[in-house]
């Protein structure tokens, strides 16, 4: 299969076994599409159904064929929630909202007095957080261990718990469409480079949102006696001192400050704030655009836009996507700035 290139295509609705996680019967949808982000419970579906599913776990296939070429792929696995019930006249149809294979771990308390050791691996730690859930844990390489604690405060989520220990160690989590869990290093490589020459595979109607009036452009650390300060003075990025002070005058300066860091290993308080003011200058340039769907990008993946007629030529992370379960399989993205 080139994805790059048009293809047809074809949708299935599978009932999921939960102590097995295969496909163990079927159900019919009309339509519906699948939202996804880079943060909490990462994704979510709505369909409409002809039957009542009640409370079960899904998945949904894309079925692509080219010239050439044909593959089965596993597109979203989630939970579906009781659903509401439309009559119109004969026929009824079932709006159905599916939830990330995250929410059990969102429904459930972290014991009190919960806290993450230092010198413990964080993907051990998130790994054993996630497994009150039915979904598949996997994590991808060794993981950083915790240079300090992590301490969760009252009635926090096994979720939002894992969140904290991955923010501090700057990994991440990754949901396949088979709906394993991947605890992952952040990325560090392009998954995909959409191209208006060679991969032209993006539609023409493109929003380039650029904002950064308010992004900080200088980060001070403090952890215990120690302290550091870090400037961008890039005189290329648009957020960056030297920039600022050119259009400004004065010092072109923004300060952000960060009072409880929590490092990984072999990662220095310097290279911690380089990160963290990255991370608060990511949404300077946002881009929104709609595409032909990829199998290997996902949010939190980067990607590249070559397209140079209507100046945008660089790197971004995939903040969102909204995938339609139409013809087409029509993926709707936003993208901001990420530097590699």
């Amino acid at each position: 299969m080139n994805w790059n290139s048009g293809y047809s295509s074809l949708f299935e609705l599978k009932k999921v076994d939960p102590v097995s996680w295969l496909d163990a019967g079927s159900f019919d949808f009309t339509n519906g599409s699948i939202n996804r982000t880079n943060s909490g419970l990462l994704e979510s579906a709505d369909l409409s159904m002809t039957e009542n599913p009640g409370e079960c776990w899904i998945r949904i296939y894309l079925k692509a064929r080219q010239e050439g070429g044909s593959d089965r792929i596993a597109l979203f696995t989630g939970l579906t929630s009781t659903p509401s019930r439309d009559i119109d006249g004969t026929r009824t149809s079932y709006p159905v909202e599916v939830y990330s294979v995250l929410k059990p771990v969102a429904d459930v308390f972290v014991p009190l007095g919960y806290y993450a050791p230092a010198g413990a691996s964080a993907g051990e730690l998130v790994a054993d957080l996630l497994k009150v859930g039915a979904a598949p844990i996997v994590v991808d390489g060794e993981s950083p261990v915790l240079i300090d604690a992590v301490v969760s405060e009252d009635d926090m989520s096994r979720l939002d718990m894992a969140w904290l220990i991955l923010n501090a160690v700057g990994w991440r989590l990754r949901i396949t469409g088979d709906g394993i869990v991947h605890i992952a290093p952040a990325a560090d490589q392009v998954s995909a480079v959409f191209d208006t020459e060679d991969n032209d595979v993006i539609e023409n109607s493109i929003t380039d949102s650029q904002d950064w009036f308010s992004v900080p452009n200088c980060i001070r650390v403090i952890s215990g006696d120690r302290h550091i300060e870090y400037k961008n003075e890039d005189p290329d990025d648009l957020t960056s001192t030297e920039t600022r002070k050119k259009n400004r005058g004065g010092s072109g300066e923004i300060w952000m400050s960060d009072k409880s860091p929590t490092t990984g290993s072999n990662e220095s308080l310097a290279e911690y704030s380089i990160r963290k003011l990255s991370e608060a200058q990511a949404p300077a340039r946002k881009i929104s655009y709609t595409r032909r769907y990829r199998p290997d990008v996902l949010p939190g993946d980067i990607v590249g836009l070559h397209l140079p007629v209507i100046g945008i030529d660089d790197t971004f992370k995939v903040e969102s996507q909204t995938v339609e379960l139409a013809y087409g399989c029509k993926t709707q993205e936003e993208v901001t700035y990420e530097r590699i």
